[in-house]
């Protein structure tokens, strides 16, 4: 048996959060390729505008046809999903080179977004809404 020498590609890793969304990116050097848990995509989001905001960061830097993306994405919905990519790819791309940071940084990538849903509290019947008042 004869072992096959593997070729060294690099990789670079992010995470990405977003309520309850975590996002784990790969990006490798490629043709601009984006796989979400196995998937297209196109496959993966049904709307166009989760799909932008899956992308934008590689427009933002102009590497949308230099890198191949595979994402692994799990919990919350897929506004949260689509969030944690952006975020995942974000911080994958300042691990490429730290000359992107800047400008993702002006257009709000890098930050976290810590905003998530607030707990019920009791005798409310959500995190604010009471029951319904009556004077008789």
């Amino acid at each position: 048996m004869v072992a096959k020498k593997k070729k060294s590609v690099v990789t670079y890793l992010g995470t990405g959060r977003r309520k309850s969304s975590v996002a784990r990116v790969y990006l490798t050097p490629g043709t601009g390729i984006i796989s979400v848990n196995d998937k297209t995509l196109d496959e993966y989001l049904p709307l166009e505008t989760l799909r932008m905001i899956v992308r934008s960061p590689l427009v933002l830097t102009e590497t949308l046809a230099t890198f191949d993306v595979k994402i692994n994405v799990q919990g919350g919905g897929y506004t949260g999903q689509s969030g944690a990519m952006r975020h995942g790819i974000t911080r994958a791309l300042m691990e490429v080179s730290p000359e992107y940071r800047p400008a993702l940084k002006a257009a709000g990538f890098v930050t976290r977004d810590p905003r998530a849903k607030e707990r019920k509290k009791y005798g409310l019947k959500g995190a604010r809404r009471a029951p319904q008042f009556s004077k008789r």
